[in-house]
């Protein structure tokens, strides 16, 4: 055997190979490649083809050399790896231990690879699918989510009421100290100006907008609370919290009225196209939901099924992601940067937990698809390409371009892959409609209605 191959394992799905090429492949490579060099090598004198092998070896000895070495390195590793029956995934390192002409070629990589596991039962699995229907008090909610997002804050002269906004100015202390002297990233918490709190129950600190209701303008105000056992800030909870308040504002809120001149802002021509609108897209997403979580349901069951560790750095990658994720919805939620900073610890913990699932389902199901031969053709990757450009509302060649600068191509085939392949677990699966026993939260709505 002209390629030879020990494994040391390392760690889950982490191995060392020490592999090594014959000599005699490593002449015959060398006698190949200098070959090569002299049928196409031009020197002053000589025509091309014609140049002796002693010149061709003395002006091209490092390009042969290197050429000969990624030969070998490409042709053994691919063997090795065929004959240790790995799927690689990343390599971590390598390190050459000895090559030149007349001696075996031999090195090390350090690699991460797939797991093994024997494949699960994907086929006639029962799941529960419930039935949901958008009822009025969903229509009511999402319309006053909207209603909301066109809200209109007006000056006013009187004392603040629950529904008000107060823009105030204010400084956090806890027992005679800053609270950022409990944790630094508690900045937000020690000081603020022109900031806008809503009177209401559970509005910011719990215990804390109530104590402003009948505060005037330019009234000032203590406002003393205790810090909940749940709250952000750790250090603080169970102590009790003083802030000194100084109102710059009051705001009414007010809400605009239902009606036909309401509809025309989202594009419509009548308040009756709104709802009818409203209601479909409650509809949809209820029914995604529902088709989400008979998803969820299929790949518990083949994840209960299998069992096996994960590689590190895909793990990694996909925590990093997920935290990136939580992040920019919490930032986009307006959630301060320093309470994000706070629970970091808490988020990453969590994205991790999640991401080793998913990690471990992508595993699942790849090998899913491998069984049954699904792939991802070019013309559903084209077709891909045009769905996100339309729903970007871009032209498909910059969204084209933009994603190749991403390098998104492999993580959007992945994506039509796992959903091909969800697509003939649940065709194949027995599944169960029901009544929800629970009337289902309303949809969310954060775009115009579609007609």
């Amino acid at each position: 055997m002209s390629v030879t191959v020990s494994a040391e394992t390392l760690g889950p799905c982490k191995k060392l190979l020490r592999i090594e090429v014959a000599v005699d492949r490593v002449n015959a490579a060398f006698e190949q490649i200098t070959g090569k060099f002299q049928r196409e090598a031009q020197l002053p004198g000589f025509r091309a083809g014609k140049v002796p092998r002693h010149l061709v070896v003395r002006n091209f000895d490092a390009r042969i050399v290197e050429e000969t070495r990624r030969q070998l390195s490409e042709e053994s590793f691919r063997e090795a790896t065929q004959q240790e029956r790995l799927r690689v995934i990343v390599t971590l390192g390598s390190e050459e231990l000895s090559f030149g002409r007349g001696q075996p070629f031999s090195y090390t990589v350090t690699l991460e690879h797939a797991p093994e596991f024997p494949l699960p039962n994907y086929k006639g699995l029962t799941v529960r699918r419930e039935l949901a229907t958008a009822s009025d008090a969903d229509l009511e909610r999402a319309t006053n989510i909207l209603r909301d997002q066109r809200a209109k804050f007006t000056d006013v002269q009187r004392p603040a009421a629950v529904g008000d906004i107060v823009v105030v100015n204010y400084s956090g202390t806890c027992e005679g100290k800053p609270i950022s002297e409990f944790n630094a990233t508690a900045i937000g918490l020690t000081h603020k100006d022109n900031f806008w709190l809503l009177i209401g129950e559970g509005s910011f600190i719990p215990g804390f907008t109530e104590q402003l209701i009948g505060v005037n303008v330019s009234e000032k105000r203590t406002v003393t609370l205790t810090f909940p056992s749940d709250f952000v800030i750790s250090e603080v909870v169970g102590k009790i919290g003083s802030f000194e308040v100084e109102v710059l504002s009051i705001k009414q809120k007010d809400l605009p009225v239902v009606d036909d001149a309401f509809a025309k802002e989202f594009g419509l021509e009548s308040v009756d196209q709104l709802l009818i609108g409203i209601r479909n897209d409650l509809q949809r997403e209820l029914d995604g939901r529902s088709r989400r979580a008979v998803r969820d349901q299929l790949i518990q069951q083949l994840l209960a099924q299998t069992h096996f560790d994960v590689p590190e750095s895909v793990l990694a990658s996909e925590t990093k992601s997920l935290v990136y994720n939580i992040v920019q919805e919490n930032q986009k939620r307006g959630v301060p940067a320093e309470l994000i900073e706070a629970k970091k610890d808490e988020i990453y913990a969590n994205a991790q937990v999640t991401a080793r699932d998913r990690v471990k389902a992508g595993f699942v199901l790849n090998r899913i698809a491998e069984a049954e031969q699904i792939k991802v053709n070019n013309q559903e990757m084209s077709d891909r390409i045009v769905a996100l450009a339309q729903q970007n509302d871009v032209a498909p060649d910059k969204m084209a371009k933009a994603l190749q600068e991403r390098n998104a191509f492999p993580g959007l085939q992945q994506e039509i892959l796992t959903g091909k392949v969800l697509d003939l677990i649940e065709l194949q699966a027995r599944i169960e409609d029901v009544i929800p026993s629970l009337a289902p939260s309303s949809a969310e709505v954060s775009l115009a209605p579609a007609v």
